[in-house]
């Protein structure tokens, strides 16, 4: 996975390309395996009445290598030369004298290694810079108009007052319910809302409860490459241990990620006594695959054979384009019993500023994260589930059909990401053209080691200008 880019395309027809021409792309590690990674920035800032342009160009890999404005190369230790220079401060055997320990209250052993956060740093430069962030998955235009307006009424001064406490620790019942109802007929089966589904501080908190509640030391977890990012720090925390399988490219004539797939062989032979789950990311993020109904049932007939639980992140559902079907696991047959399905307000809505997700499955499963839910965040905000709840019915009844905002979602971004695959191939990238999701694989290493990354911006954003134009 060397080499590749990752471009959010979810923002690109709606941003400007003109004016202050400003562009970020945002490239992060793809696996465990040490990868460069690159985050490129160009952006114009007024400095002493003018505007200049600044390039940053970073490679994490052994060091961290800076590209100045002056085009001078700055050298400093990478995030794990840090972290293995800072760890354990204070924590040897024994109890340091206060005057020898600069840290008199050092961070607890169990987030060794975590210290650091590639998007806390996006965040930060991206504030800093003010450029086009083309790396995060958010959009820059409203949100489904009528979840806002559902949210307009939930706060009204004449709405229910209850609206503005706390509501039912798991799910506001509005919201749990709509739930129940859409994912019970998407998967065909009845879904008992008060204990078969939990509301958490956005997808993420869902993954978080079902790792703390579910693994633990000694527990091996499956993780398939490429992953976001959190997966292995929060394993991580549970105590368990990660067992990486990547997906690979089979097909060097099908530039789509529908090439890329898993070695039945390898994933049989990760299976073993202490394999507790698996996480499984379709569409996945940031390669776009979507997983076939064939590929999920070998997963799914190991899953069975070892007992192993199935962690199934599904935030982009709905995000499938060029007749791909998403194929939910939990479907096939004897999956249910097995399987925390895990989706989002963020990526279903356009919503990631609300931090709403949820999860439905199995009783018992959804009865461990909720333990874990209680004992840390205990309750989401009420007026954002209220007005997902009301949405959410609303929705339901038009699936299928092209009134559905689900429907106008995909066909909207699908033509985005045609377009952005359009400008980056001819800025001289190859890429990974995704089945579904809104992040895109982009590989630079053919534009040579003398590549100019001013003038790959420039290529970039002239196409993109003309691409708007038309």
């Amino acid at each position: 996975m060397q080499n590749k880019s990752i471009i959010c395309f979810r923002r690109i027809l709606r941003t400007t390309t003109g004016g202050s021409g400003s562009c970020l792309l945002s490239t992060r590690s793809c696996g465990h395996r040490p990868s460069s990674v690159f985050n490129l920035f160009t952006c114009h800032q007024k400095s002493v009445g003018e505007r200049k342009q600044r390039a940053i160009f970073e490679i994490r890999k052994s060091h961290h290598y800076s590209l100045t404005p002056t085009n001078t190369i700055k050298l400093s230790p990478s995030p794990s030369q840090l972290i293995s220079n800072t760890s354990n401060t204070g924590r040897e055997k024994g109890t340091m004298a206060e005057g020898n320990n600069p840290n008199k209250f050092p961070l607890a052993s169990k987030y060794d290694g975590l210290e650091r956060n590639l998007w806390v740093e996006f965040v930060e430069l991206n504030t800093k810079l003010n450029p086009l962030n083309l790396g995060q998955g958010f959009p820059d235009f409203m949100p489904c108009e009528k979840v806002v307006k559902e949210l307009a009424k939930s706060c009204d001064v004449d709405a229910n007052p209850l609206l503005h406490q706390y509501t039912r620790g798991y799910g506001h019942p509005r919201l749990v319910k709509a739930l129940a109802a859409l994912y019970g007929r998407l998967i065909n089966r009845s879904i008992d809302p008060m204990t078969e589904v939990l509301v958490t501080v956005g997808a993420y908190g869902s993954l978080f409860c079902a790792l703390m509640s579910n693994v633990g030391p000694g527990d091996e977890v499956i993780i398939i490459e490429p992953f976001f990012d959190c997966y292995q720090p929060m394993v991580k925390l549970a105590g368990g241990t990660c067992k990486f399988i990547a997906l690979k490219p089979t097909d060097p004539t099908d530039e789509t990620s529908a090439s890329w797939k898993l070695d039945t062989n390898e994933l049989a032979s990760m299976f073993n006594s202490k394999t507790k789950a698996i996480i499984l990311n379709t569409p996945n993020n940031p390669l776009g695959k979507v997983f076939t109904k064939s590929e999920l049932e070998i997963i799914a007939d190991l899953c069975k054979e070892f007992n192993v639980i199935v962690i199934s992140d599904e935030v982009y559902e709905w995000l499938v384009y060029d007749g791909n079907e998403h194929i939910r696991i939990a479907s096939l047959d004897g999956m249910w019993d097995r399987t925390i399905t895990i989706g989002s307000a963020g990526k279903t809505f356009s919503l990631t500023g609300w931090k709403l997700g949820w999860s439905y499955g199995p009783k018992e499963l959804i009865k461990n994260m909720s333990i874990a839910h209680q004992n840390s965040v205990y309750v989401c905000q009420t007026p954002g589930q209220e007005a997902l709840g009301a949405a959410l019915e609303k929705e339901i009844k038009r699936l299928g059909t092209p009134a559905s905002f689900f429907y106008k979602m995909a066909t909207d971004l699908k033509e985005r990401r045609d377009l952005m695959t359009r400008s980056v191939k001819e800025a001289g990238l190859e890429i990974v053209i995704p089945e579904g999701g809104y992040f895109m694989l982009a590989n630079w290493r053919p534009m040579g080691k003398s590549y100019n990354l001013i003038i790959f911006i420039s290529l970039l954003k002239l196409s993109l200008s003309f691409r708007i134009k038309d």
